[in-house]
């Protein structure tokens, strides 16, 4: 069994690396405090690539692998967060299933477009009364004349606020449950397509989250993604996807929180020498590397497996359960090795500490991949070739 990264991928790895190191880390924590949205930085993403990574070259893409574009989100968002969100989201939920779902037409029209950073996409599914049951959301979009009308709203729209192309999930034939449900691509601009309120969050505070609102707005036919009541399994193909994309934000900050606390604690002096010397820290330290390490080979076999074409949704959900936790253990180990400072805004933990704490909650908490995990295990049993 190879663990090694390909020759391409450790190329990929080391360019993100060391303009994360230059552009990135010392700017993060200013532009975190301000809440300033990092056009600079994703308009550099665009020339690098890395907003369309796994898209083919024919199609605006950097053609490369999915544990491509994972070893490059680890990098981005271990020194910032807030911009990684933003690069998982363009790539994962909306250049994914556009690549897989969408018609020649579509993909012609609109990949190199967001492949290259042009345009920003969003993912718009969830509702105020539709969070971890997707199936339940009352979007409505009804067919009028060789095209459809929305009606509805969505809330916790990660760059809702700044897209050009927003995937948005609607309800075309309420009789069918969650077979009634379709996905649409829908330009900003179009009549009818409100931005609304842009969240004050605890974290992530470069990246904006907002509310979107369709009133009476019209979507050309060729605009539906997939075929007709399709969307809800579009929308959970995406997640899998999504999800190992969080895990891999998620092991990005936990690396940055042990990065953090390996010279802080060489550096910190208590009772006359560094506080790495004493047992207590030590153990945080080798606690922190071991589910760290365990984290990220979660995430690597689910890219993997996701590459391969196989199976991968209890994969990606054991990878994003368990780095997000791990992530944010890592984070609360970071914070109290730091004590007292800590908690305060000069340092990055504080930073980590408040941006850890999403990755168990959205794209599905801990509770909704518990619940896929077993019941997978109860359908498949311990099957770990099909994992």
């Amino acid at each position: 069994m190879d663990f090694g990264l390909t020759e391409e991928q450790c190329m990929v790895q080391e360019m993100t690396r060391a303009f994360a190191e230059k552009e990135l880390a010392p700017v993060a924590s200013r532009l975190d405090r301000d809440g300033a949205y990092p056009h600079e930085q994703l308009k550099k993403l665009g020339e690098m690539g890395l907003m369309g990574v796994f898209v083919p070259e024919e199609f605006g893409g950097a053609g490369m692998d999915f544990l491509s574009y994972v070893t490059a989100l680890e990098e981005v968002s271990k020194a910032w967060a807030s911009l990684g969100t933003i690069l998982s989201v363009n790539n994962s939920l909306v250049c994914g299933p556009i690549f897989r779902f969408g018609s020649d037409a579509q993909k012609k029209r609109y990949l190199p477009l967001v492949a290259r950073g042009e345009w920003l996409g969003c993912y718009a599914l969830t509702e105020a009364g539709a969070g971890s049951d997707a199936g339940s959301i009352r979007t409505r979009a009804v067919r009028i004349n060789g095209g459809y009308v929305l009606n509805g709203s969505k809330v916790f729209t990660t760059n809702g606020s700044q897209a050009k192309l927003a995937i948005v999930y609607a309800v075309t034939d309420a009789t069918q449950s969650k077979q009634g449900i379709s996905a649409f691509l829908v330009e900003r601009g179009t009549p009818g397509f409100v931005v609304g309120k842009i969240e004050d969050k605890l974290g992530l505070r470069s990246s904006e989250t907002a509310a979107l609102s369709f009133e009476d707005c019209r979507v050309p036919l060729e605009n539906l993604l997939g075929r007709e009541g399709e969307g809800f399994r579009i929308a959970l193909e995406t997640l899998d996807g999504g999800r190992i994309g969080i895990a891999t934000q998620a092991v990005g900050i936990a690396q940055a929180c042990i990065e953090e606390s390996l010279s802080y604690s060489k550096e910190r002096q208590q009772f006359g020498r560094p506080i790495a010397d004493f047992q207590a820290i030590q153990w945080m330290l080798a606690d922190m590397a071991t589910e760290i390490d365990a984290a990220r080979l979660l995430t690597y076999r689910a890219a993997w497996l996701h590459e391969q074409g196989r199976e991968v949704t209890r994969a990606a959900a054991m990878a994003k359960l368990f780095a997000s936790e791990a992530c944010n253990r890592a984070a609360y180990k970071a914070l109290q090795i730091f004590g007292g400072y800590g908690y305060i805004k000069d340092f990055a933990v504080e930073r980590l500490f408040r941006d850890a704490r999403v990755t168990t909650l959205y794209e599905g908490t801990s509770e909704i991949q518990r619940l896929i995990i077993a019941r997978h295990l109860l359908r498949d049993g311990e099957r770990w070739d099909d994992a």
